[in-house]
This record gives C-alpha cells, structure tokens and sequence, in this order.
C-alpha cells in the first residue's frame, strides 16, 4: 500500500494520537522535524499553525498538506509520527515500500537562521528550560523589546511552545539575532550544574530511587490538588502564574521573578542560609505554585541543579505523633526506596547541595517555630516539628535547599534570621485574572461573558487578584452572570455564592428557589460548621471519621462537595478536610452565626485585636468559647499557634460580612431574630472598640509636625471587616473618632482587596488627609477602587506599588476634580511617558498643586518635554522629583524653559538622568531666575 494513501485510510487514527491529549505539544514536535527536514516551508508552517483556531482544525491541514505534496513528504510525516509517538496504535507504515527515514542535517549551515530551521527539534529541546536567559540575551544586544519578551512568555504557553514563539520571533528579527541565540544555546550547554561540575554519574540505586521518586511526585502533581482538585483538572491546563516579588529591594532585578529564581541565588539576603520562605495570603496560590514546582522538577523541566525532591505538607505532618529520624521522615511521607535504603540516605547526606526540599503551609502546623530545641543528629528520632524546624534553621542537613510557604502574619523576626531570601506571591496580575478564566473555561464565550462582568464590577475584579476567589468566581459562572451587575461587593457574597452553587448542584431537591435554599441544607451547614469551628480552635485540618461523628456529620453531607478525601501517606488512614483553608473559616463563621450552641463570649474572643493580646487578654478563641469535654487537645504548653491569628481573623471577616443587613433575610428562617439581632450588636461593638483602641495610641505630634498614626496589620483587617458589613453608620462611626492629618500604611499587605475597603471607610472621615500606601501592591486595579476616598485625600503615596500608566490615567481623571489634592509620590512603579500628558494636564488645570515626585520610572526626554507644557502653565508647584529616568539633555533643557520663570519652585531632583553639560547650562537658567528655589539635585 502507497504512503500516500495511507495518509487518508488511518486519517481518523492520526487525528486521535494528535489530539487525544488536548496538547498541541505532538503536532507542534511533528512540525518542528518537518521543518527542519525541509519538507516544509515557512508558510506551509504559518498555514497550518493559525493562533486561535482549535487544535483538530491544525492537525487537519497538516494531513490535507502532506498529502498534496506527495509520496515522500507522507513517508517522512510517517516517520516524523513514529518518533514523536512511538506508541501510537493503529498508526503505521509496516507495508512494503512505505520505508522513509529522516535524514540528519548538518549542523553548520550558510546561515544561523537556516540553522534555526535545520535544527529546530534539538533547539527547542535546549531552549525550554532556559527561556529568560536567552530574551535577557536577545534585549541586552537590542534585538528584543519588552513587547518581544511579552509576547514570547505569555502565560498560556508551555515552556517549550515558548521556546517555538522565541525562535519564530528571532528567525524574523534576521542573522544577527539568531546568530545572539545560538551563541547562548552554547555557552549554556558547557557544564554549569552542581551535577556536571562533579564529573560523575551518582550510583545507580539512586538514579533507581530518582526515578521512582520522581514518577511518584509527577501522579500527585500533575492535576489540580487545590479546591478539591475540582474535576480533575490537568494542572497543565489551569496553572497560571500569580505575581512574584522579592520581599526586599534588589537592584540586579528588573521585572517579575521566576519559578526557578524561588530556589536560584537572585535576591539572596542571607548566604549562609538555605532556606526560601514564599509567603503569601489565604488563598494566594501558594500550594499550586509548589504543585507547579514538583511537576516541572518530575518533567526533568526544571530545577535540574536537584537530584532528589522531597516535598511536604505540614497539614498532614500534623497528624504525625510518632518521633522519627530524619531517614523515616522522608522515605516514610514522600517515597520508599525498594532496595539499599541506608545506601540512598547515606548518598543525600554526603550531598546536600543536590536535594531540595519544600514545606507547604508553615503556618498551619500546630508548634509555632522555635529554635529552642537542637537536633542536629540525622538517625536520631525527634518528634517532626524538631526536625521541621531544624532543618529550616540549617542545624540539621546544613546545605539542603529547603522552600517554605506560609501566610506572612505566622513568620516573626525568629524564622526571618533563619532565612536566605523571602518571595512574595501576591496574587493574580489583571493579565493573570483574564488568563486563568480563560483557562478554566473551554467556551470562548462564556470566558468572555465572565470577563465582562468582572469588568463592570470593579470591586469584583478587585477580590479576583486572590486565585482562590478567582476560581470561585469561574466555578461559579452561570451564578455570577445571573446575578446582576454590581450585587456581588465583598469576599463573603463570593463564598455565599458558591455555598449556593454547591448545594443546588448536589441537592436532588431541583426546585429550590428563592430564600429556602438555606433553610433546606442547614444541619448540613451546622455539621460542617461545628466541624469546622472546632478544627480550627485545636489547628486541625484533616479530620478521621471520628472527628465527622462526633460533629453529626453524615455521607450526604460529605456528597455535597465541601469536604475531600486526604490519605495520610505515612499510615494509609482516610480522613477528610475541607476543599480551602478560607472554606474551613466561612463555615466556622457559619456556625458561629446560625449555632444556637455557642457561648455569648464567642464573637467578642473573635474580635480580639493583638494589642488586648499583648496585654494578657489571650483568646484562646474556641476552645474557651467550647464545653469542656468538647475542647480538642492543643499543642503543649499552651502557646499560640502561627495559624491561630489569621484564622481567626478570616473567620471574623466573615461573620461581619454574615451579619451584614444585606444578607439577613436569608437568615430569617434559620436562626431566632433577636439572637441575630444582638449578634450584630455584638459585632458592631467589637469593631468600634478595636478602632478605638487604634486611635487611643496614636502619639502626641511634636510641635511644628502634622499628627500621624502608622497603622497596625490590625487596623487593616478592621477594616475590612467594616467593609464587609457594608454598613455606612458602623463606617461613620468609626472614622468619627479619627482626627489625624497623615495616615501611613506601609507595607501592611495592601492590595485591591484592602484598597475597597480602605475607601469605602476613609471617605467617611471629617478632614481631609494624606494617606501612604508605600510598598504594598495596590497595583493599577487597587488604584481604581480608592477613587471613591480621593476627595478627602490631599497627598496620596504609592511608592513601589506596581502601578502602570492606566492606572495613573484613571487616578488623574478623578483627583482632577477633588480640591483637596495637592501632592503625589510615585517613584519606583511602572510609568512611561505615556503617563505624562494626564500629568500635565492636571498641573495645567490644577493651580494649588504643590508636589510631583515620579523617581525612578520609565521617563524620557518625550515625557520630559510633556510635563515641560503642563510646568510651564502652573503657578503653584513647589516640589518635583524626576531621578532615576532617562531624560537626558534635552528633557533638562525642556524642563528648564519651563520653570525659570516661577516663583514656587522650591525643590528640583534630576539626579541619574543623563544630564551632560548642555542640560546642565540650561538648568543654570533656573538658578539665576527662580528667587524660590533653595534645593537642585
């Protein structure tokens, strides 16, 4: 049988080994080899490999194409196949004279972009792990933009699709690009790894052990695990990449962390130590990054510097009593070599620097970490905690790399000096947002519908930056789109949603409408949420069986969903937990709210702010407010645990947000009104007594300052409690008492979130104040909720805050109008000149604006020249700072014609701008004529 006709009679069995896996990973390694045999050209591939268009519709015009262009092309797509899938059954070419092989191709060819072609299969081999070295190649030797580098590192592409959008962008860009490109596929192919640096093969019962070890990570890693791993989701699929920041200040980095740079030497603080802490917010997305970590490391893909992984979840590391050796620890909860274990754990003690190991969820371990106890022997048995910690402070198995995740309120000063460098993952980006929805939904349609409404309800879009809110919101689509525009405003609507979703889904009862739908699922509720409510008062993630008994809860409350199996790999036992942290604390919150069974203390323990714990009022939130024969067992001695904090104040924000009048009637029916009543009183007792407490301390301004009060991590939850209440009397109240003229709120974890909040009660105070916002991640979303406070701000600081133009567009378009405006400070963000046309518009129309401080952004002599033409007609600034742009000479001279002539000019920086001596002349001008002016930098 001919080749040719081959082609057409196993079409269908072509389509399916193609396509099956819904990656385009096969057909684009069967392009690559046609590519580089020639049999291709560039617009055949270009033809075939149309943006957009589905998967099948591409392989089908490979198949029409190949089989147009002959007996020899169909033979080599044959043998093309047969390499990318060597496995495929119903595929073949076994027929006599259908014999085709794929010819090798030198390597030197007239040109390197002939050898980008020639060579395509092995170059996207090489590439894959090594995407950012070569972009940072190709911008350093200006082949690249930043809009190159973009487009090639899109999200939604796999590393090695990555790798192709890189070769195709170089192959246009000509030979000296490709020529940058090959030069570094070179240099990074000459041995640079701890492994290659050696120059020795580790023994083969490790490579053994390697291999079992890794193939065990990659089947737990490779769907979804988080939220339930909600329908089997491939994390291939959803993986989305949340922002990544140094905790610090780093000047060799520019732009956004990698995976890879978590565990790389950028940004190391402290080189004697070997531990990454990731820290991060409920539900930022700190465990699926680890998820994405194990599977790229498994794949080979990444992390290669690292023989063995071995990772860790401190949830189930807590239901571990019995005292271990370190060898017990990591062959009994991570994986069992099968022969010559002292062998293996011999070799990972005589190479640390090959083994890395990751702990996930630092804060809900029972133990706060302490550095009390030494342990320092790797046989000797401790109980797990001693070795956890151990091995984090470097005791134990100096040398190992070791990432930690935790929430940032459960890490003290104590672990930080234990610490080599700490990342911060905050979130979805808005591109982060938008790919994610896309990602979760296979209807373009409907991911497009989903966008939209995010779209209109800007406070929405704000909650959606949280990964976890983000997939409640996708899970929860056909809910959301039928709700009506602006109806969904806090994180508790978010969860009511889904608790909703949940129960109308599982619940055979298809005609629940309305109202009832509460009162039809509430034991299921008050099961859940006694088992809920008494975890978190003893740290207890995973429950057993008996843990569900004795809350009453029942099979039929486990099918509807909120609860997911959890194997403890040590003992084999079952238990269960809840589908998120966040989810545990809503349905505590639940029970607090709708129990008739707890104590009168409960809300006020709640409320507890750190200061009524400073000074000896220590909660013990739960487990005071339970019976004494229902109180679960605690960590000994009685300390705090690291979770106790934050989960408790998740779990306040939620019953504020329960408790709110908005959602009252939905507790008509499931709870007496008068308990409800005095329940919010309660509540709304408690927050403007934290507030107070607040305002109490501020301290006395010395005489000729302004008073300040530098706000408490404390003082940002009550807030948002406030905010979740959506009540403007509880607002007004509590800004009734607040009398200062700047509030400053630095780095306090600051994000869109927050910024809702902070609006939403700041626009209730009497006089107007400065508010500083430095170094947190408002970010240009952030930007656009705390429009509606703008009108009591007269100075707004956003210093390293991640904020673009866009942002600054829409924050100038509202502070335009509000008289009280009068200062801003944006140094350290992601401006360009594009910004500065609304800048000069305001100084054009604002003529009581006193300060522009926009340090250290993307500015030149464009935006220097725009800004001259809004400086030029103001009569009123006092104070502008441009250092660190690039405005060079002719921006001086712009900005010196600008403002020789005034009269308010009190303060000019242009340090690290380029500024020669033509700039420098002109400025002199300024000096000469500017009797106002005291300062020039």
């Amino acid at each position: 049988m001919f080749v040719r006709e081959l082609v057409l009679r196993q079409r269908i069995e072509i389509l399916n080994a193609l396509c099956s896996s819904g990656s385009a990973e096969h057909l684009e390694q069967v392009l690559d080899i046609l590519l580089s045999q020639g049999e291709l050209t560039w617009e055949d591939y270009q033809n075939i490999q149309v943006s957009g268009r589905a998967l099948h519709c591409n392989a089908r015009k490979l198949l029409d194409l190949v089989y147009i262009k002959g007996e020899d092309t169909c033979g080599l797509f044959f043998a093309a196949f047969k390499i990318v899938l060597p496995d495929a059954k119903g595929v073949g070419t076994s027929s006599s004279g259908c014999s085709s092989t794929l010819e090798e191709k030198e390597e030197h060819q007239s040109t390197c972009t002939e050898t980008l072609l020639t060579q395509r299969p092995s170059l996207v081999e090489k590439l894959r792990g090594c995407i950012d070295g070569a972009l940072e190649d190709l911008v350093t030797s200006g082949h690249f933009t930043s809009a190159d580098c973009c487009e090639v590192q899109l999200p939604i592409h796999t590393p090695c699709q990555q790798a192709r959008r890189l070769l195709d962008h170089v192959r246009s860009k000509g030979e000296s690009a490709a020529k940058v490109v090959l030069q570094f596929i070179q240099h990074k192919q000459e041995p640079v790894s701890p492994l290659s640096q050696e120059k020795w093969t580790p023994p083969k019962e490790v490579l053994k052990y390697q291999k079992k070890l890794s193939s065990s990570i990659s089947a737990q890693s490779c769907f979804l695990s988080t939220y339930g791993g909600t329908s089997h989701m491939s994390l291939d699929d959803i993986y989305t990449d949340g922002q990544l920041e140094l905790a610090h200040n780093c000047v060799d980095v520019n732009g956004p962390l990698s995976l890879e740079d978590i565990v790389g030497a950028v940004g190391t603080v402290n080189k004697e130590a070997d531990t990454v802490l990731v820290s991060g917010e409920a539900g930022g997305g700190k465990s699926t990054l680890l998820q994405r970590l194990h599977l790229l490391w498994a794949r080979g893909a990444a992390l290669q510097d690292f023989l063995l992984l071995f990772p860790f979840s401190c949830r189930r590391l807590n239901s571990e009593q019995r005292e271990l050796s370190l060898q017990e620890l990591l062959f009994q909860h991570c994986c069992w070599p099968d022969r010559q274990q002292e062998e293996i754990f011999q070799f990972i003690l005589d190479h640390p620097h090959l083994i890395l190991f990751t702990f996930d969820g630092l804060d809900e371990l029972k133990q706060s970490f302490s550095d009390e106890h030494r342990h320092c022997c790797p046989t000797q048995r401790a109980p797990v905690h001693i070795l956890l910690f151990n091995l984090i402070q470097g005791s134990l198995m100096k040398g190992v790399r070791k990432v930690v995740t935790s929430r940032p309120e459960a890490v003290g000063p104590l672990l930080k000096k234990h610490l080599c460098k700490e990342v911060l993952l905050k979130g979805f980006s808005p591109s982060g947002i938008d790919c994610f929805v896309r990602k979760h939904h296979s209807d373009a349609h409907v991911a497009a519908k989903v966008l939209e409404s995010l779209r209109t309800n800007t406070a929405l879009l704000g909650l959606c930056h949280s990964p976890v809110l983000c997939w409640i919101v996708s899970q929860c689509h056909k809910e959301l789109l039928g709700c009506g525009e602006g109806s969904l405003q806090t994180i508790t609507d978010v969860y009511l949603m889904i608790l909703r979703h949940f129960f109308q889904h599982q619940s055979s009862q298809k005609n629940t409408t309305g109202l009832c739908w509460l009162q039809q699922h509430l034991q299921t509720v008050l099961h859940l949420g006694k088992l809920a409510f008494d975890g978190i008062g003893a740290t207890c993630y995973i429950f057993s069986g008996t843990d569900l008994e004795t809350c009453g809860v029942t099979e039929k409350d486990i099918c509807m969903g909120f609860l997911m199996q959890s194997k403890d790999i040590s003992t084999h036992a079952e238990g269960y937990e809840f589908l998120h942290l966040t989810m545990q604390c809503f349905f505590a919150a639940l029970y607090i709210v709708l129990s008739e069974n707890t104590d009168r203390s409960t809300i006020p323990k709640l409320f507890e702010t750190q200061k009524m714990k400073e000074a000896g009022q220590s909660s013990r939130c739960f487990i005071a407010c339970l019976p004494s024969t229902d109180q679960p067992q605690r960590p000994s001695g009685g300390e705090t645990t690291a979770a106790e904090t934050p989960n408790r104040q998740i779990t306040a924000t939620f019953v504020s947000g329960l408790l709110s009048h908005r959602h009252r009637n939905l507790w008509l029916h499931c709870c007496p009104s008068a308990v409800m009543e005095k329940r919010v009183r309660q509540v709304v007792k408690c927050l403007s007594k934290g507030m107070q407490k607040h305002f109490k301390s501020i301290p006395q301004p010395v005489e000729g300052e302004k008073k300040s009060m530098h706000a408490m991590p404390d003082f940002v939850w009550l807030i948002k409690c406030i905010y979740e209440m959506q009540e403007d009397r509880v607002a007004k109240d509590a800004m009734s008492k607040l009398e200062v003229d700047h509030l400053k709120l630095t780095y306090c974890n600051i994000g869109p979130v927050e910024c809702t909040a902070l609006a939403y009660v700041l626009q209730h105070l009497r006089n107007p104040v400065g508010l500083q916002l430095d170094n947190n991640s408002v970010g240009d979303v952030g930007v656009e909720q705390l429009l509606p406070c703008m009108h009591i701000c007269n100075s707004l600081h956003l210093r390293n805050n991640n904020i673009t133009d866009e942002g600054i567009r829409k924050l100038l378009a509202k502070t335009i109008q509000c008289e009280n405006f009068k200062k801003i400070a944006l140094f350290n963000n992601n401006l360009t000149d594009a910004c500065t046309q609304h800048f000069s518009h305001l100084l054009k129309i604002k003529q009581n604006f006193v300060s522009l401080r926009l340090g250290n952004n993307n500015l030149t002599e464009k935006g220097a020249k725009q800004l001259a033409e809004g400086l030029a007609c103001n009569h009123s600034l006092q104070y502008l700072g441009l250092w660190g742009n690039k405005i060079g000479d002719a921006g001086a001279e712009s900005l010196a014609t600008a403002l020789e002539n005034s009269k308010t000019l009190v303060w000019l920086s242009l340090v690290d701008n380029g500024v020669g001596s033509a700039g420098a002349c002109a400025l002199s001008n300024i000096i000469k004529n500017c009797t106002s002016l005291e300062e020039l930098w």
